[in-house]
């Protein structure tokens, strides 16, 4: 039958359903279905939908019918239209449902934003893509859209992914439609906007962000991941120095107000003379102490022991970026008062060099001579200022 073809892949059985399935056929398929699985048995079934360009209820019940026998059987290179159907009367739920994305490719295309997890392209004119890092990525995917969402309901000027695509040479995507939309990382660098204007506008985003009062169920708790990478260095510190940082962290209060996580100036954009901000699978609560340590790791952290990480990564000068931060922490503290800057700085610095003191050992850091440098760095830091701080909060 020209409507079912198969093949065995590794231990599943893949079948592929081409047309439509309705009333007329669906007994015929179902025949040839079952044909294939004597011939061939499997205790996992894809079927590829890839082809399959309708399916009545008749033609779903077969799929039902083979779910509660095969009990791993899914459906793979499920077609919009299809998926819909499969969406909509529930079967998304009931077992694994793959659907078709259309495949994009980024070379060439422009790098307007950088995060931990993936990097963002402009397409064209409207349209930016997220490309992650992690080639099985559509649990994040789904997870930054709803971080997304529960920000803009909150009133975060952001922008929600509006479809999943392939990206070739794998892994997936997720895409935006952003007109004309800048970041503040190209507008300082090209020199269209200044370092003054560009610091406010970040800080006022920022200060909305920080408003935010979010329910604790809903997104991770900065405190306990900072609590964690202080553990981690439980065997590379003195016992002292370790015991006094874990308790510095873990002395910070509960706090439920929302925090971005990965703020910086490749993550905020201006559109239409409004500032959007992007990269939200970051998004967490917590105090705003740890906000600031990963701005101040973006913005002179990583750049400590190579100053031009900071231009690599951001695409602003190291000069640029160390003013954009003294500016951004003294409008968020509202004083320029140097010695509450260092204070306040210093506290920050604690938080940002325990996480790359953790990320560049976990990355096998001692292995190379620029790896011992940063630990080492780092060490340094921690054992400078940890000593004298008796809090993080400020």
């Amino acid at each position: 039958m020209e409507q079912v073809s198969w093949k065995k892949e590794n231990d599943a059985l893949i079948i592929a359903i081409s047309g439509r399935i309705d009333s007329v056929n669906a007994a015929a398929v179902e025949k040839e279905i079952r044909r294939v699985l004597e011939e061939t048995p499997s205790e996992t079934l894809l079927l590829d939908c890839g082809a399959l360009e309708y399916a009545s209820s008749a033609g779903l019940r077969i799929i039902l019918r083979l779910k509660q026998e095969i009990p791993d059987t899914r459906l793979v290179n499920v077609q919009p239209a299809v998926y819909e159907v499969l969406e909509m009367t529930g079967f998304t739920e009931m077992m694994s449902v793959e659907k078709a994305y259309r495949v994009i490719s980024v070379e060439g295309c422009e790098v307007i934003g950088q995060g931990a997890n993936g990097k963002v392209y402009r397409i064209d004119r409207d349209t930016i893509l997220k490309a992650y890092h992690n080639p099985d990525s559509l649990e994040e995917i789904r997870l930054e859209r709803e971080m997304a969402r529960l920000a803009f309901i909150q009133g975060i000027p952001t922008a929600i992914p509006y479809d999943v695509v392939r990206l070739e040479g794998g892994g997936y995507g997720a895409v935006y439609e952003l007109l004309n939309a800048t970041s503040f990382a190209k507008l300082l660098a090209s020199g269209e906007k200044k370092v003054d204007e560009m610091a406010e506008r970040s800080v006022r985003l920022l200060k909305l962000i920080h408003s935010k009062e979010m329910k604790p169920d809903i997104m991770p708790d900065m405190r306990a991941v900072a609590i964690n990478w202080a553990e981690f260095l439980e065997d590379y510190l003195p016992a002292e120095l370790y015991e006094k940082l874990h308790g510095l962290v873990e002395s910070v209060p509960t706090d439920y107000h929302m925090l971005h996580g990965d703020y910086h100036v490749k993550n905020v954009m201006l559109q239409n003379d409004e500032e959007l901000l992007i990269d939200m699978d970051t998004l967490c609560y917590g105090h705003p102490i740890f906000e600031l340590g990963s701005m101040f790791n973006a913005y002179k952290g990583y750049g400590a022991t190579d100053p031009t990480n900071v231009e690599t990564f951001l695409g602003i000068t190291n000069e640029m970026a160390d003013e954009f931060w003294r500016k951004s922490l003294s409008l968020y503290l509202g004083t320029q008062d140097e010695a509450r800057l260092r204070e306040v700085e210093n506290k920050a610095k604690i938080i940002g060099f325990t996480r790359i003191m953790r990320r560049t050992i976990r990355r096998n850091g001692f292995d190379t001579p620029e790896g011992r440098r940063v630990i080492e760095n780092a060490k340094n830091v921690l054992t400078e200022l940890v000593p004298v701080t008796d809090t993080l909060l400020f």
